[in-house]
């Protein structure tokens, strides 16, 4: 739906499913931390810029340039080529999942938080000061100075 939608935020809104979608996958294969910053990252951040991108072009239909007739051709033409591709992929792989013997605790967030305050306190503490000092500084720089007189032309 996202590629056959004609409305393009329509489109967006079924860009965001998708990632749903695939941040309901991560949960289903145990990656909660994966399927969070997919959410917060894809859904959150990056599908808002998308949106607020739409909406600030204004495209309407008389905006919207016509299509060649070789162009639906030459997408199933590609399209094809990239099922068959991948058809011949998983023909020659024994399985789809390769089962190891890791942890079963390896992608869950108790684990993370255990080992990111543990082990690599340091990093994670001078990054969030590095963050909170571009933080500060941006808010000065946007700021105007109050002892400065406005400029006249």
């Amino acid at each position: 739906m996202v590629v056959i939608s004609k409305n393009p935020v329509h489109s967006v809104m079924y860009l965001i499913l998708t990632f749903f979608c695939i941040a309901g996958h991560y949960l289903l294969l145990n990656a909660q931390f994966l399927a969070i910053v997919h959410l917060i990252v894809y859904a959150g951040a990056i599908m808002v810029l998308f949106l607020f991108v739409i909406m600030l072009l204004n495209l309407n239909q008389d905006s919207v340039p016509k299509g060649s007739y070789l162009l639906p051709f030459a997408g199933a033409l590609s399209g094809g080529t990239l099922l068959l591709v991948l058809v011949s992929a998983l023909k020659r792989s024994d399985t789809l999942i390769q089962q190891s013997a890791a942890d079963a605790s390896l992608g869950m967030l108790k684990t993370l938080g255990k080992v990111l305050y543990t082990d690599y306190v340091l990093p994670f503490e001078i990054a969030s000061v590095l963050f909170l000092i571009a933080m500060v500084g941006s808010v000065i720089l946007s700021k105007k100075d109050p002892l400065k007189e406005p400029e006249t032309v």
